[in-house]
């Protein structure tokens, strides 16, 4: 995918990241909500950018953990990376990918080597799953 240009100046997102950061601490929850408030350009930048992690991204989007072994795979991965998509999970033979397609979440179940179903929203995660454990 084709990195979007970035419409907010990178000093601004960085000090709106620390202030932000330094209020929330570790409650995602909070930080989610932090998120909401900002202006939609600076948001938007920031939910794709290497400041935030995928993690954080995704609670925003989902208000929901996928796990300890998924959530630690997100932490570790910039929100830039989600441009290209990440792998959340595997269950059985299927991956469980979220990006950010125009400013949106977006999960898509795979085999590995095809896209075989898509979910797009706030929803999309639990979509996801819950198409995933219907054809198990």
């Amino acid at each position: 995918m084709e990195s979007p240009a970035q419409s907010v100046a990178y000093p601004e997102l960085a000090a709106t990241v620390d202030q932000i950061l330094d209020e929330c601490g570790e409650d995602i929850a909070l930080l989610s909500i932090k998120l909401d408030g900002l202006p939609i350009p600076v948001r938007d930048d920031l939910l794709v950018s290497d400041l935030l992690n995928a993690y954080q991204v995704f609670y925003y989007f989902f208000k929901d953990s996928p796990g300890d072994l998924p959530m630690e795979r997100l932490i570790l991965s910039p929100a830039s990376a989600l441009l290209e998509g990440l792998l959340v999970d595997k269950i059985e033979f299927l991956e469980l990918i979220f990006a950010i397609v125009d400013h949106r979440p977006v999960i898509v179940v795979s085999d590995g080597e095809h896209a075989i179903a898509t979910f797009l929203g706030k929803d999309a995660y639990k979509d996801g799953l819950m198409y995933i454990e219907s054809i198990l």
